[in-house]
C-alpha cells in the first residue's frame, strides 16, 4: 500500500563558523518505509536530524512534512533519567493524572503493550538506573512510540542489542511500517541496512553521495564506496608477537555471586584476548574485576604485578587504562575542552608532569595524541561538538596519554563508522605490538574476529571455550555462545 511522502527536504544548507556541516543535502521519507540514513562520523548526519526533527535551524534549504506529522527521535546516546522508573522515563511530559496525582494504573496500561512488542519484560516501576544498557535503549524506543509518531528517526537503535532483541526490533519495525509509519534509521551497521530499510541515503562530508536508492539496487560494498569516496578501510591485523614475561594479567578460579563461578585465564603481553557472550553471561563482570569496579568472593587476581585492584584509581595505578562503551557517562567530561580530557588521567590521577604543569605543555601533549589518532578536532575544541567517533578518539587519547600496561576496551567502537573503527583497530594493534595486553569486549562479531589473536567464551558466569586461530570465525563464535554450560563435576 503506498501511503505518500511524509517529509521532503531539498538544498538544506547549514555551516558551523568557516565549516559547512550540510551543503545541499535533501531527502525524501516516505510513509510505511524504513529509510536508512549512513556515512562517516562528521559526514553531516546528526546535522540533519536536528534540522529534521526542528531542534536546529538550516542555513538555507526547505523542509516539507504532511499535515500534523508528529516526529519521535531516539538518540544513540541516552536521555533517561536512572533514578526514575521506567514508568516515569515513559511519560516525561504531561502523564496521566487522577484527582491530580499521577495515575500510574492508567500509565502502565498504555505502556505494556509497547513494551510488550519490543519484548522488553520489565516492571514498570522498576528504576531504569538498574537495567542493562540494551533494556535502557529498549525503554527509550518505548517511549518514543508512546508518542504516536508518523515520523519515527531511530539513530543507532541496536549499538547496544543483543541479536534477540535486534530480532525483535525487526519486527517491531514490519509493524510500525504496516501502519504507514516512516521510519529515518540512522546506523552504522551495513548489515542492518541490508536487512530493515526499503531505501538508503549516504552522506559524505555534508552532501549527498548516494541519494535514496533502492535497497534491493545496491550492496555493501557499493555502500562502503559510496561513504569513504573509494577509501577502503585498512584492515586490521592481529598482532602474534606475545612477549615472553610473566602475564599481566591472571584470573584462577575467580568467583562472584551470581556473576561468575570459576573463571580461570591470562593475557599475556602483546596478546589481544576477546570475551563473548550474550547479555549477562559474565564476560563483562570479568573486565569489571580487572578494571577494580566489581570485587570478588573467591579465587585469585593479579594485575599488573599488585594483585586484585580495590578501585579504577587502584587498577589505573596498576597500569590498566579502561575504555568504556558508555563514553559520556564514564569516558568524558562532554563540556570540557579536548586537551582537559586527554591529560586528565595521565596527570591528575598519575600525577605525569609534575604537580602544576603548565598549561601549554599540556595541549602539546594533547595535540600529539590527537594527530596520532587523526582527530577531526584541535586541542580547544569542546568535546561535545565533536562527532561520535571523534568524541570515542578522545577517550583512547585519554587512556594512550597513561602509557598503560593493560589496555580494557569494552565495546570501544559502538556507534561509530566504518573508517574510524579501522582507525581504532589499527590503535589496538600498535599497543599489543609495543607490548601491552588488551582485553577486548565486543558486540560486534566481526571486531573480535578482525582484532583478537583468541576469544574466551562466556555462557552463565563461566568460561565455556576459546575460540582462536582458523576457527575464530563469526560463525563459531555465535555457535559457542549459544551452547550450554557443561555439567560440574
Amino acid at each position: 500500500m503506498a501511503y505518500g511522502d511524509i517529509l521532503v527536504a531539498q538544498g538544506l544548507v547549514k555551516s558551523y563558523g568557516g565549516v559547512r556541516a550540510l551543503d545541499g543535502v535533501g531527502i525524501r521519507l516516505r510513509g510505511g518505509e524504513v529509510h536508512a540514513l549512513v556515512g562517516e562520523n562528521g559526514a553531516g548526519k546528526s546535522t540533519l536530524v536536528r534540522i529534521l526533527s526542528g531542534t536546529l535551524t538550516a542555513d538555507a534549504g526547505t523542509v516539507r512534512s504532511a499535515r500534523d506529522t508528529r516526529i519521535a527521535v531516539v538518540s544513540q546516546e541516552l536521555s533517561l533519567f536512572p533514578d526514575l522508573s521506567v514508568r516515569e522515563n515513559l511519560f516525561p511530559l504531561g502523564p496521566p493524572r487522577r484527582f491530580g496525582l499521577l495515575d500510574r494504573g492508567a500509565m502502565d496500561r498504555a505502556a505494556r503493550p509497547v513494551l510488550a512488542e519490543l519484548g522488553l519484560d520489565v516492571d514498570p516501576g522498576t528504576e531504569v538506573g538498574e537495567l542493562p544498557l540494551s533494556d535502557q535503549q529498549l525503554t527509550e524506543i518505548a517511549r518514543a512510540l508512546l508518542l504516536g509518531p508518523r515520523l519515527l528517526i531511530l539513530d543507532e537503535p541496536t549499538s547496544a542489542l543483543p541479536a534477540a532483541a535486534v530480532d525483535r526490533l525487526e519486527r517491531v519495525l514490519r509493524a510500525l511500517t504496516g501502519r504507514g509509519i516512516a521510519v529515518l534509521y540512522v546506523t552504522h551497521f551495513l548489515d542492518e541496512v541490508m536487512r530493515f530499510a526499503q531505501r538508503v541515503t549516504v552522506l559524505r562530508d555534508g552532501q549527498v553521495a548516494l541519494p535514496g536508492a533502492r535497497r534491493a539496487d545496491v550492496d555493501v560494498p557499493e555502500l562502503v564506496t559510496a561513504m569513504l569516496g573509494g577509501r577502503p578501510p585498512q584492515p586490521a591485523r592481529r598482532t602474534r608477537a606475545v612477549v615472553d614475561l610473566p602475564p599481566p594479567v591472571v584470573l584462577s578460579g575467580v568467583d562472584v555471586p551470581g556473576r561468575l563461578t570459576d573463571v580461570t585465564f591470562t593475557v599475556r603481553a602483546g596478546e589481544v584476548v576477546g570475551v563473548a557472550g550474550l547479555q549477562g553471561a559474565g564476560h563483562l563482570t570479568a573486565l569489571a574485576v580487572v578494571c577494580g569496579r566489581t570485587g570478588i568472593s573467591a579465587g585469585r587476581v593479579d594485575v599488573g604485578g599488585r594483585g586484585l585492584p580495590r578501585s579504577l584509581r587502584d587498577a589505573v595505578r596498576a597500569g590498566v587504562a579502561f575504555v568504556p562503551s558508555d563514553r559520556k557517562r564514564y569516558g568524558l567530561m562532554v563540556d570540557r575542552a579536548v586537551w582537559e580530557n586527554t591529560t586528565a588521567v595521565s596527570w591528575l590521577a598519575l600525577g605525569r608532569g609534575g604537580v602544576m604543569p603548565s598549561r601549554a605543555e599540556l595541549v602539546r601533549r594533547s595535540a600529539d595524541l590527537t594527530q596520532r589518532l587523526r582527530l577531526r578536532g584541535g586541542p580547544y575544541d569542546v568535546v561535545a561538538r565533536l562527532s561520535g567517533g571523534n568524541q570515542q578518539k578522545v577517550v583512547f587519547a585519554k587512556w594512550l596519554a597513561t602509557e598503560p600496561k593493560i589496555v580494557v576496551l569494552d565495546d570501544p567502537t559502538r556507534g561509530v563508522d566504518v573508517g574510524v573503527r579501522a582507525e581504532m583497530h589499527r590503535i589496538v594493534g600498535e599497543l599489543a605490538a609495543g607490548g601491552a595486553a588488551v582485553l577486548l569486549a565486543s558486540t560486534d562479531l566481526a571486531e573480535l574476529t578482525e582484532v583478537c589473536d583468541r576469544v574466551l567464551v562466556f555462557v552463565r558466569g563461566r568460561i565455556t571455550g576459546e575460540v582462536h586461530g582458523e576457527r575464530l570465525t563469526e560463525h563459531a563464535l555465535a555457535v559457542a555462545m549459544q551452547q550450554a554450560v557443561p555439567e560440574s563435576g
